[in-house]
Order: C-alpha cells, then structure tokens, then sequence
C-alpha cells in the first residue's frame, strides 16, 4: 500500500506547473487563558485575485503541516487547531489544471485518495479542530473545513459552494459524506445539486450560517479575532455549539428524490455527475463516512476518466479565459473614449440596451423615436427598471437620482445624437429600415462616433454601404433577455476600421459582456447554428414525425429547454425571419418551415398550450395541431437526433471553413453564453467528437484529443 506522501509524490511529478500552496503554522495564547493554540495558514504567495488550490503538492504541504500539530498535540503542547485562509479568500478547491493532465483511472483514483487521507487528518487529531471561512470558499476548500470539529463564517465571504456538479464531478473529498450527515439530506441536497445546477449559484456567509454549515458568523472586519475569542468560549465550556438531530427517516429518502427530480429537470439524464453524487448522499444515511469517503473516490476517479469533466473543464477555460482574450479583437489602445450613447429606438430591446449601457458606463444616455409616445414610454422603463434596483437595494437613492438624470429622450436626432460617441440602432429588422436610420444618423452624428447595429441576422457591410464613413460601422448583436445572456457577438463588417472595432471591444468589456468577433456572414455564430438545428426539427415535423418524437429525440443533449420551447422564446415570427434570412443565403441547407408560416400568419406565439390542471407542462395547442400538414415519413427519437445533429456538424464545419470565427472554441463560448448551451456538453463541438457525429460527417474532429477529452 503506498502511503499518502508517496501519493502525492507520484501525483506532484505529473503536474509539475502547479501553483503551490504552503501551509504555515504559527502559535499563540488564546484569549480568556484557554491555552496554546496552532493555527495553519492556508496562502499561495499571491494576492486574491489568484485564488488558493489544491494541487498534490499543496496537498503535501497540508499534510506536513497536520504531521507537525498531531505531535504537538499528541504531547499535550496545544489545545486546539484552527485553518483559515489568505485575505479574502480561504479555498477554492482541486487545481483543475492538474485533473486535465490526468490519463488513467489509477491517478485520478490517487487525487481522490490523497485528499481524503489529508483533510480526514484534521478529525483524528486529540484536540478539537477549528476552521474559519475568511473569504471565498468552494469545492475542496469548503470540505476541508468540514472535517474539522467546528466552524466560523465570515458575513463578508462572497462565495461559497460546492460547484462539482455543474463542472462534471461530485464533491469528492468529503462534501458528499458528511455534508449530510452535519445538516441533513435536505439542505445538502439543495447545496450540492440545486445550486450547482443553477448555473453555479453561490452562498453568502449569512446563508452558511443559516444553513449550519457554520457553528457562528462574525463581522469582516475582525472575523478572525471574534472567531479566536468564540474558540476560547467552546474551549473553556462558556460557548455550548448545539446542532439540529439530522432526520434519517424518510426526510432523507424524499430529498434524494427530490434531487433526481431537479436533475432530470436539468439534464435529463444526459450527464452523470448529479446522479452519482445522489448515490453517495442516499448511501451516506447510515452516518458511515468512510464508506461514503470509499464511493467519492470510485465517482471521482470515474468521472475524471469521463468526457463529461473535460467538457466542462473546457467550458469553464473558455468562459473564464478565452472570454477576456478575444481572439482577433485589435490593439485596444485603438479604442476611443464613450462619454455618451445614443439608442435609435424605445422599443422593448432599445429601452433594455439604454438601461445596460445606463448602469454600466454611467454617461448620458439618449433615446429617439418616430413619435413622443414612444419615447417617453422607453425612458419609463428605464426609469421604472431604476426603481426596481432601489426598492431592492442594489443601489442607494444619489445613485438612482443620477442615472435617471442620465437618461432622457428626443425627437430630433440632430438635437439628441451632435456630441454622441457611440450610437446604436436596435428599431425593426429590415435592411431598407436601417440604412435610412443609418443614414440619419450619419448626417448629425460627430466624424468619430461608432454607429451599431443590434441586427440579429442582417449583413452589417450592405447596412453600411450607401454611408459616407462606412469604416465606423460594427454589428453589436445582443442575446434576450440583454441583463441575463452575456454574449455579444461583434461583427465586423467588409469596411470597419480597427480603431471602430477596438472601441467596440471597449464598450462590451465596460458592459461586462463576453464579446465574440465575428465576421460579417448570414445570422453571425448563435442565430446560425440554432436555425439550422431548429429547422432540422421542423423539417422532421413537416415530414412526418409527431412533434412530441422530435422533442424527446433532443432530451439527451440535456438543453435548458425544448426547441419548440424555445422557439416561443424567441418568437415564432423572429425564426421565420432568421429562416428567410439563411434561405436566401444558403436555399440547400436552409428551409421554410410552411407548418411554422402558418403559425405565425395564425398570430400563435408558439405551439404550446399550458394548462394549471396539467401542472402548467406544455401540450401541443389543439388550434395549431389542426394547422399542421404533414407529409407520412415518420422517424423514430434515434433517427431524428442522428439526423438534427448531422446538420449541425455540417453547418459548424461550414462556418469554420468561412473564418465566420477564429475556431471551434468560439462556436462554444457562442452558445454556452449566448444560448444556455449546457456546460457538461463543453458547448457543442466536445459533443459532437464524443459522439462520433463530426467524424461521420467531416471527416475529422473539430478538437484535437486532449481537448476537452481525455488525452490519449
């Protein structure tokens, strides 16, 4: 059997680029003579915006650090242990880096192993074990403190999770055991696959003390020195920490349920990490943690050696990487300052785009639109938007007061646009409508202001075309509903200049958008793909095929929703006019679904009915079965998905080949933040190797092995 420190001997040497985390011990008196004290400081050597990980090495480090205080606390030199962290941050888990460089089931067995035979250290000492959560604390940090016999929270900590799920893993070093066991199935539950599955919610400190996570809370400000005084207070018997009985009845039973329930609601099986990790927490009922320890190393080992991990590694590199490094993005000295913006419109989508700009950039912001009515019903909204922000105390009443005295609307452009530095058009989708807006626009504009399109599927180089200064128009194209979706796909059209284009880049980042650049093709990266799959979908349908088979044949791609749900979403008549769009551009591939005419001339905002008798699920609307005409080629859930996502591969290895993006990765950072693509299928491009799908269709993969799968 080899022992801990030659596990992590042999794990250190595959991962030689590490970021090394040391853990110091000090000592000192605690208050009120409750006696000496070994605190271990968990700290990387860098600042907080490098946060602290576990990697072998740093688990070793750990290890030494728990091998010096069992001696001491074996000869009786310290009452107590405590763990806390850097400022600002205490733990935030695995170094994921090391996991993808992982080739075979025994090493990532050794990575589940290693961390358990140092964290369940802390537990076996002969003195009680303190950990205090000073700041940001997920995966493998906040299991580290549940070994411990107590726990502080700070009220400042920001983040707090267990967020292995949402990547593809189970919490494996503990959280799946004894999270349970410390606050029942229930809550555990709601930790480690609810949250974890809504996009990766975090908790605030008040919540994990609310929750009994933590034993007490104490202010920032001097979180550790209230923390050693408490730990005096428990030590000396002042303090009595009592928790709830954990219900191991049918309490427990009922929550595991209720996590298949939420997983099958997000994934639809698709994924295995949830379901793995409620075989644990249903297995740990009976309080044996290490049992429950032994299962989180099989699960941890298994899903590492998956494609599902890698995709998710991959999707979390791209939106927490690529996305701050646009490919192709130009120089951004390049950028010119935007002291005011300028909205053509004061529809629904302008009035969002004025409040985003509004919040983000805090400079004047102007709306104009044909008629006063219409303007001061979008400076309303955005007004009314501010009051909502206020009444929930996002922001306080000078902040409000400003930005409303920010915002305004006008009639005359020229009065409205004359000082404008970057001005956007978001009025109806038709070319002849825009150029004359443009045109408008140009005439009053000043030499050096960028002019925006938020066209969804329109050509950015014909809307520019008849301007004088066709060089400073960009596609700024933004995904619905704008505060939610963080993409924005920039197109540069054939005559945008570089300084246009690196502004542009400067405006999305003060947006806090994740900007794409794109070139100027048919409906850009998202609208592209997402027409070509849905129109599959309603080909199948006009063909022959129920709608409900055409449906259920997707459910395995675990998609947030269904895509005639999310035709609804985006409105039936918005995707007949992408499709006529892409018809025009490309007749072989793109069709003109007569079944989805039909529906939008009948004015149905999509195909469902949702009755309160049915629990609101969606069923067909009787009135648009009756519209349907079908022809008799009916396919089964198989042959349907085979067929959706055939087309799919052929449509991206198409735009690949245009130089539509840089690569594949931009595919998927499109649609992981641009259309809820799910994490666990890395984007689109992962799946479709793993499936075989790009092979059988292109020949070849879109990703070299390794990336976003295991390595070879």
């Amino acid at each position: 059997m080899s022992t801990t420190a030659e596990l992590l001997k042999g794990a250190a040497e595959l991962f030689p680029d590490e970021v090394v985390t040391s853990a110091h011990v000090r000592h000192f008196e605690l208050p009120a003579a409750a006696g000496r004290f070994a605190l271990i400081t968990l700290d990387n050597g860098f600042d907080h915006t490098k946060p602290t990980t576990f990697g072998p090495q740093s688990l070793a480090n750990l290890n030494a650090a728990i091998d010096q205080v069992e001696a001491e606390a074996a000869n009786g030199e310290i009452v107590a242990v405590g763990l806390t962290g850097k400022p600002f941050i205490f733990a935030v888990g695995a170094d994921l880096k090391g996991v993808e460089l992982l080739k075979k089931h025994d090493e990532a067995l050794a990575i589940g192993k290693g961390g358990h035979d140092v964290f369940k250290r802390l537990s076996a000492l002969a003195v009680p074990t303190f950990a205090y959560y000073n700041g940001a604390a997920m995966g493998g940090g906040v299991e580290v403190g549940l070994h411990c016999t107590y726990r502080t929270v700070s009220k400042a900590l920001p983040a707090f999770s267990l967020p292995e799920v949402f990547l593809g893993l189970v919490p494996g070093w503990g959280g799946c055991a004894i999270l349970p066991n410390l606050i029942g199935a229930e809550k555990a539950v709601s930790v480690i696959i609810e949250n974890s599955l809504n996009q990766n919610r975090q908790l605030k400190g008040k919540q994990v003390f609310e929750l009994g996570i933590a034993d007490a809370i104490f202010e920032g400000a001097d979180f550790l020195e209230q923390s050693l005084i408490w730990t005096a207070g428990v030590l000396n018997g002042s303090v009595a920490v009592e928790r709830p009985e954990v219900d191991r009845g049918e309490a427990w039973d009922q929550a595991v349920a209720k996590g298949r329930a939420i997983a099958d609601s997000k994934v639809h099986g698709a994924a295995p990490a949830a379901y793995r990790a409620l075989e644990i927490i249903e297995a740990a009922k009976d309080g044996d943690l290490q049992k429950g320890f032994d299962a989180e190393d099989q699960a941890l080992a298994d899903l590492i050696m998956g494609g599902e991990l890698r995709s998710g590694i991959y999707a979390f590199n791209l939106v927490q990487k690529r996305a701050k490094r646009p490919a192709g993005a130009p120089d951004k000295q390049l950028a010119r300052p935007v002291t005011k913006v300028g909205v053509v419109g004061a529809g629904l989508m302008a009035s969002q785009l004025a409040l985003l700009f509004l919040r983000r950039l805090e400079v004047p912001v102007v709306l104009t639109d044909i008629d006063q009515e219409r303007v001061d019903k979008g400076v309303g909204y955005v007004h009314a938007e501010i009051e909502k922000l206020l009444g929930k105390g996002r922001i306080n009443q000078d902040k409000a007061n400003r930005l409303k005295g920010l915002v305004s609307g006008v009639l005359d452009k020229a009065a409205g646009f004359a000082d404008a530095d970057f001005i956007i058009e978001a009025v109806f989708e038709e070319m002849s409508v825009k150029q004359k807006v443009f045109a408008e626009v140009e005439a009053v504009a000043p030499a050096h202001a960028i002019l925006a399109t938020n066209t969804s599927s329109l050509s950015v180089s014909e809307m520019a075309s008849k301007l004088q200064h066709p060089e400073r128009v960009v596609g700024f194209h933004f995904f619905n509903p704008v505060a939610i979706l963080p993409l924005l796909e920039i197109v540069r059209g054939e005559q945008t200049d570089d300084a246009s284009l690196a502004t542009a880049f400067g405006v999305a980042k003060k947006l806090k958008k994740t900007a794409v650049l794109t070139k100027d093709a048919p409906a850009f990266v998202v609208n592209r793909i997402l027409t070509r799959f849905m129109g599959e979908i309603q080909n199948v349908i006009d063909e022959g095929t129920s709608v409900e088979t055409a449906e259920k044949a997707i459910e395995p791609l675990g998609l947030p929703m269904s895509p005639l749900v999310l035709l609804e979403l985006v409105g039936p008549a918005i995707g007949l006019h992408v499709s006529e769009t892409l018809n025009r551009a490309f007749p072989e591939r793109f069709t003109v679904s007569p079944n989805l005419k039909a529906v939008v001339e009948a004015g149905k905002r999509g195909f469902y009915v949702y009755k309160p008798e049915n629990g609101f699920k969606p069923e067909l609307d009787p009135e648009v079965a009756a519209l349907l005409v079908q022809g008799d080629s009916v396919l089964t859930e198989e042959q349907v998905r085979d067929r959706v996502l055939d087309a799919v591969a052929q449509e991206i290895g198409l735009m690949l080949e245009e130089g539509v993006v840089a690569e594949a990765q931009d595919i998927d950072l499109c649609l992981i933040t641009g259309a809820g693509w799910p994490f666990h299928l890395g984007g689109i491009t992962p799946y479709l190797d793993r499936e075989g799908v790009s092979e059988r269709v292109n020949g070849k993969r879109f990703l070299a092995q390794g990336v976003a799968s295991v390595p070879a």
